[in-house]
């Protein structure tokens, strides 16, 4: 089968999904594509395959404004062209499809058979491709779909369960699975499409993702309500006096944001215990005389918690929502991603 046959074979397997069915027979140097729609037989003829290539789409556009208004200049008015270019458009299909297609009467064109039995599968074919180039309307309170989503314990507490309720509210047909962050195997996930957002900071998002801020976050020290520093002065002599706990994702590090903070000051504190996640860390304040450096949005709820300012600056951070390419049209996900930095928003207010 040579290179032209080829794509004449899959011109005419792309084609027979509008119910168009075709038998190809050659004759000397040229063409002909037999085109059965329900009764009606169609030839359609091509003395260069290169035409088949550079076929344009929008003739057929032309085709189906000619048939419909049976006047070069209602069609021109009804495509916004003018009158000269819907009559070169009409040169092109003749030449192409080797048929008048119209000709010219009393009152206005009269079509061919030819042109005739092109009418209805032309129309269909401009429907169906219609329908796949414009954007489809969403509607979330119909719309059945799922979502994976990556973020740590921290980002699921303050952002991602309180945003649950008005997902179940406006979006019932939604179905959330949660994931804790991934680390370095994040990039491959998304991109295979096994995760579709991450909620993670600028840092830890792979370049080669989309993303969109969701909120900033910032640091304060947090004891149990009862610990015998709490509703005292906390400078930075008796801050570095205490016990600390801090979180360590990767596991038994003692060395955060506070420590990088501390050292250019010259100071020190010590760290006590290294817990995994931040609600783990919460527990490990709640009950015992340690106090911990957290983000601020972690505890504004945390009524057995007494929060303070640092006495030492500590740069926030912010979190981001990032999806690959691929998923940047995706009505659903559009969807998701806006309403989730809307809530975002919302919880600053």
């Amino acid at each position: 089968m040579s290179m032209d046959d080829e794509y004449v074979h899959d011109l005419v397997s792309n084609l027979s999904e509008y119910g168009l069915e075709f038998r190809t027979t050659h004759f000397a140097g040229e063409m002909r594509l037999p085109m059965i729609s329900g009764k009606l037989h169609v030839w359609m003829c091509f003395i260069d395959m290169s035409d088949i290539r550079a076929f344009d789409l929008n003739l057929l556009r032309t085709f189906d404004a000619l048939i419909d208004e049976r006047s070069v200049t209602r069609a021109a008015g009804r495509l916004a062209l003018s009158q000269p270019a819907v009559s070169a458009a009409l040169a092109r299909l003749r030449s192409a499809l080797g048929d008048p297609l119209f000709v010219r009467a009393q009152r206005g064109l009269l079509p061919t058979p030819r042109a005739l039995s092109l009418a209805e599968p032309v129309k269909r074919l401009l429907k169906d491709v219609e329908t796949i180039v414009r954007p489809s309307e969403f509607d979330p309170a119909s719309a059945h779909f799922k979502l994976s989503v990556s973020a740590s314990d921290y980002t699921q507490r303050v952002l991602l369960t309180p945003f649950l309720a008005v997902l179940q509210r406006e979006a019932p047909g939604a179905r959330l699975a949660v994931r804790a962050l991934q680390g370095a195997r994040l990039s491959g996930l998304i991109a295979r499409g096994d995760l579709d957002l991450a909620l993670l900071t600028p840092e830890e998002a792979p370049p080669t993702l989309l993303a969109r801020r969701l909120f900033v976050d910032r640091y304060v020290c947090a004891m149990r309500r009862d610990h015998p520093a709490a509703g005292g002065n906390l400078d930075l002599d008796r801050f570095c006096a205490l016990d600390h706990a801090l979180v360590s994702p990767d596991g038994g590090g003692f060395r955060g944001p506070v420590d990088a903070a501390l050292e250019a000051l010259g100071r020190t504190r010590r760290v006590a215990v290294s817990a995994p996640s931040f609600l783990g860390l919460l527990e490990v304040i709640e009950q015992t005389d340690l106090v911990a450096a957290v983000p601020e949005r972690l505890v504004r709820k945390a009524p057995n918690l007494v929060v303070s300012a640092l006495p030492v600056e500590v740069p926030g951070f912010t979190i981001i929502g990032a999806w690959h390419e691929r998923t940047r049209h995706d009505p659903a996900q559009r969807w998701v991603r806006r309403r989730l930095a809307l809530f975002a928003e919302s919880l600053d207010g």
